[in-house]
């Protein structure tokens, strides 16, 4: 297991604070990443608050991020170590539905999204996975982008909450 920390709601109504945790092994598409800057999303703030319901807790908020990968999964070919990267609301997907083939994973045929925060990680072992507003995440190199080092990152990590013309090459 990856140690981990971030702040976390342990509850709807208690303010984020300070809290260890492990985020799952690399698999061999996976990037890891250590995360520089994360975006604040009205999401987070409805999730946290479970306004929405279905808030699993304790929850670590963030799909806005920005980050360098420190390490790669054994099957990862297009980034490597040091390379500045971005991950959005999704960390996996079936990848094989035809919904997922048209890049509509958010509608993955075999309920298999996973999510990149407040989600169970079916893909792999069924963890909670834990957002933005930690120091690392774990994300299948699919759903991770390149972010070219001339832009600021500090500006960069809001656009990746709608997905942004930086996902496609």
């Amino acid at each position: 297991m990856i140690k981990s920390k971030g702040y976390a709601a342990k509850d709807g109504n208690s303010p984020l604070e300070y809290w260890e945790f492990e985020r799952r092994e690399l698999g061999s598409n996976d990037v890891l990443i250590d995360i520089l800057y994360s975006g604040i999303c009205h999401s987070d703030i409805h999730q946290v608050h479970d306004e929405w319901g279905g808030t699993q807790y304790p929850i670590v908020p963030g799909h806005e991020i920005v980050g360098r990968i420190s390490a790669v999964g054994s099957a990862v070919t297009k980034f490597k170590k040091g390379d500045l990267a971005g991950v959005g609301c999704m960390v996996a997907s079936c990848g094989e539905c035809d919904n997922c083939k048209s890049d509509q994973q958010q509608f993955c045929s075999e309920k298999k999204t996973v999510w990149t925060y407040n989600s169970t990680d079916v893909m792999h072992d069924h963890s909670c996975t834990y957002g933005g507003y930690s120091d690392n995440i774990v994300a299948d190199a699919d759903f991770v982008l390149h972010v070219p080092e001339s832009l600021d990152i500090k500006k960069v990590a809001p656009l990746l909450c709608a997905g942004s013309p930086l996902t496609r090459p």
